[in-house]
């Protein structure tokens, strides 16, 4: 007992101090925000025939069923089309702004609502990429993804220096703004009765949250009620990490299980069929080729089963778990390219980004961060092509650039 409780004491201390895995939070954060932001993008043309209210699923279809399942999606408050534009709008814009970190926790929100409104108006349209999609953008509301590549990081750090120099930082009127116009919409979809009982106590919990802490950061920044808040956001979003781990192993572990029931699986030649269907045939070419080698062909089987089944079991391994984690990522990959599925392999990525060391998520901002730098110094000479930098200064430039 006396060995234990230092360990428990120790426990506790860790999961309440601190908001764990800030650099794995911001990978799946900007990872799904990505994906959903790019298959809006490429579906733009056809987003009348999939979520419009003149599309094969038609509104009325679309309102029985969510009258019978009672799935949350703001396109169906109006069969409009202006309605049915600025839903879609909101979406893609609240994906680009949780992309580069901007309020993120405002976007989180708006990010859900974006992802369940579209998917849950045809619910037929999705596949196992939009499922993933839709179950993260709920746990992301409950992280704070925030912390690192991002605008929400970067706004605080200059916050940081202007107290550093004795000067008081900006008000954030932009973000009282935000929430006066969120709170406004919100109240006219409850008085419309638009929400249920359980989405007005979630909308309107969140936005007296943000509230509570917007006004205790202002009036007690170092004092125990900002404390308190910081002791509660870690743990919810230490828990949310933690389900978001538990969903990837879920994934993987339900998939293998299964896959392994099948005969085609069992006799190694499950892959071998999709290689021959049109619809997952983008390069008829290279599917014919692969499927060609009949080892090949079982070894992929094989290995897609074991590595599936073996993932969840690998974590507490560390050197196990990366190499396991870099082989299906790159499984992912191959599946993009040769299957056509880029939006599921993207959200099955960015689902495993969130096993990734810390030490390789560093390295890899630290060669972004060199990588914009040496854009930014590179477009500042182009610009002034009559004039030449001493290399101490263009070298000073890259350094602040890098870190910045």
């Amino acid at each position: 007992m006396n060995r234990i409780a230092p360990s428990v004491s120790r426990g506790i201390v860790r999961v309440t101090e601190a908001a764990l895995g800030p650099y794995q939070s911001a990978v799946v954060r900007i990872g799904f925000a990505a994906t959903w932001l790019l298959f809006l993008l490429r579906e733009f043309p056809h987003r009348q025939e999939m979520y419009g209210p003149g599309g094969p699923w038609s509104w009325d279809l679309a309102r029985q069923l969510v009258a019978n399942n009672h799935a949350f999606t703001i396109l169906m408050w109006s069969g409009s089309q202006v309605w049915f534009e600025a839903v879609y709008a909101l979406a893609a814009v609240s994906s680009a702004l949780l992309l580069v970190g901007w309020r993120t926790r405002t976007m989180s929100v708006l990010f859900m609502v974006g992802v369940l409104s579209l998917q849950n108006r045809s619910v037929f349209m999705g596949d196992g990429g939009d499922n993933v999609i839709h179950l993260m953008a709920i746990y992301l509301v409950f992280t704070r993804c925030g912390q690192v590549w991002s605008l929400d990081e970067r706004r605080a750090r200059l916050a940081r220096a202007a107290r550093a120099r004795g000067e008081r930082p900006a008000s954030d009127r932009m973000g009282i703004a935000l929430w006066g116009v969120l709170g406004f919409a919100l109240a006219l979809a409850t008085g419309a009765g638009r929400l249920s009982d359980g989405w007005l106590t979630v909308f309107w919990g969140l936005w007296a949250v943000q509230a509570l802490w917007w006004y205790v950061v202002r009036r007690a920044p170092h004092g125990e009620p900002r404390i308190l808040l910081d002791v509660v956001a870690n743990l919810v979003h230490n828990a949310a990490l933690l389900v978001i781990m538990a969903e990837a192993c879920l994934i993987y572990s339900t998939a293998g299980w299964y896959k392994i029931q099948g005969s085609r699986w069992q006799d190694g030649t499950a892959v071998y069929y999709p290689l021959h269907l049109d619809y997952f045939s983008p390069w008829p070419a290279l599917s014919d080729l692969l499927s060609a080698h009949g080892t090949v062909v079982l070894l992929v089987t094989y290995g897609t089963v074991a590595a599936q089944i073996a993932f969840p079991f690998t974590l507490f391994n560390r050197r196990a778990k990366n190499v396991l984690l870099a082989l299906m990522m790159t499984e992912h990959a191959v599946i993009a390219v040769v299957l056509g599925l880029p939006f599921f392999s993207l959200a099955m990525i960015a689902a495993d980004a969130v096993f990734l060391p810390t030490s390789f998520l560093r390295r890899l901002g630290g060669w972004v961060a060199r990588a914009r730098g040496g854009l930014v110094t590179n477009g500042a000479r182009r610009a002034l092509p009559g004039q030449r930098r001493p290399s101490d200064e263009s070298a000073g430039h890259t350094r602040v650039s890098s870190t910045a």
